[in-house]
């Protein structure tokens, strides 16, 4: 049995994308340790950008699922640790870089939350790894986790933000004080990213996505 190394566990979660930003929770400096055993046994010590993230379980689940494709890894234990705090200091230089262009760009018309009923536009894509990405109609893809396609899917241009939010709750097991705030980035990213459709919302993707092969 060949060993596992820390450097190819490092390289698969650099496809495990944070739910609130298009970049890797590598690049976001949320990964504080891997620890591999003899047996191929990883440990994982991660963090996340604020105590009260909504998608907590969802993102245990998709670095658990992102390590175990790495071959001959055994089990995958995650531990969510808060020392020390995070903060935009530990995102790599290139991350750093990619987020002060997207605070560079044009920036779209407000979008009314209290009237708004956003229709989810672009398809779903399988990866040959079996992840899911969305596509827009230009065919640039976002790699998502199952809470935001959940998400694309329950907005169907007939619920207003408020109950999406409502439902975004339901289907995360979260109070609604909970999860609004997330809610309103996952609309202004989808937004942003052609892949949602909200009246007097420009619909040009205004955020950079990996090009589907």
């Amino acid at each position: 049995m060949s060993q596992v190394t820390t450097e190819q566990i490092t390289d698969s979660l650099k496809q495990c994308m944070d739910p609130e930003v298009p970049l890797s929770i590598v690049d976001m400096g949320l990964i504080y340790g891997i620890d591999v055993s003899d047996n191929n046994d990883v440990n994982i010590k991660m963090t996340m950008t604020t105590k009260g993230c909504p998608l907590h379980d969802t993102m245990v689940d998709d670095v658990t699922r992102y390590t175990k494709k790495v071959p001959g890894v055994n089990n995958v234990q995650v531990d969510i640790v808060w020392d020390p705090p995070w903060s935009m200091d530990r995102m790599s230089d290139d991350a750093k870089a990619k987020m002060k262009g997207f605070g560079n760009q044009n920036t779209p018309a407000p979008i009314n939350y209290e009237t708004a009923m956003p229709q989810g536009v672009g398809k779903m894509v399988k990866q040959e790894d079996g992840s899911i990405m969305l596509a827009n109609e230009h065919d640039q893809g976002f790699m998502v986790n199952q809470a935001i396609i959940d998400f694309w899917k329950s907005c169907n241009g007939k619920r207003k933000v408020t109950e999406l939010v409502d439902l975004f709750a339901q289907q995360t097991g979260l109070q609604r004080n909970q999860v609004e705030k997330e809610v309103m980035q996952l609309i202004k990213q989808l937004n942003d990213g052609g892949l949602l459709v909200i009246s007097n919302q420009t619909e040009t993707p205004n955020v950079e996505f990996k090009k589907l092969n």
